[in-house]
């Protein structure tokens, strides 16, 4: 499959970084065609512009600047996201790259009325959200009710993509894990790409 690993986090030596390389030297080992996207090397510019804000609504949304992300994404079979989760949600970074791409005549189309949007990336059959956080599983889960996993699968992927197939891994506590414990969490990661 044609898989974009995108990752977004701005130290080179942090444990996404090392689980980044981890993905895309397996996706590439198992013959998947892999493009990397690491949006803090690419000094990915987050914020939307006033020309592509106000095109939002108004015919075709302008692409030009987020050109070659589009290119990629519209190319996809499968993604695969390497992010921290930092306050519960994802880098401001990574939630531009959403905000700028995954766009109108790209990802969706408006329907009448402002109704629910028409998907477009039909394409699109697989992503695994790899993700790091410094709270205990039972704050995301039992308290917060996982918010970072209801807003990517039921808010971005699905309406854009329906027959995508969504899966999440999450590593909790990792400012203190021991090798083993990410020995365990690679091997749940390896699992899910090994189905590719």
């Amino acid at each position: 499959m044609r898989c974009l690993v995108v990752t977004a986090h701005p130290l080179e030596e942090s444990l996404c970084a090392t689980l980044t390389r981890r993905v895309v030297r397996r996706l590439t080992e198992r013959g998947h065609d892999v493009v990397l996207e690491d949006l803090y090397a690419e000094r990915f510019d987050a914020a939307m512009t006033v020309t592509e804000r106000a095109g939002y609504y108004e015919g075709t949304y302008d692409t030009k600047a987020v050109q070659s992300q589009v290119t990629r994404l519209l190319r996809s079979q499968a993604i695969v996201f390497v992010f921290p989760t930092w306050w519960f949600g994802c880098p401001a970074v990574l939630k531009g790259w959403f905000d700028r791409v995954w766009v109108p005549g790209v990802a969706d189309d408006h329907s009448a009325g402002f109704g629910p949007i028409k998907p477009r990336l039909h394409r699109l059959r697989e992503t695994l959200v790899v993700t790091t956080l410094g709270a205990p599983w039972w704050v995301d889960r039992l308290i917060l009710w996982q918010p970072l996993k209801r807003v990517l699968r039921t808010a971005i992927i699905k309406p854009c993509a329906p027959r995508c197939r969504f899966r999440m891994v999450s590593l909790y506590k990792s400012e203190s894990l021991t090798s083993a414990q990410v020995d365990r969490f690679w091997a749940r990661i390896e699992t899910h790409l090994n189905r590719w």
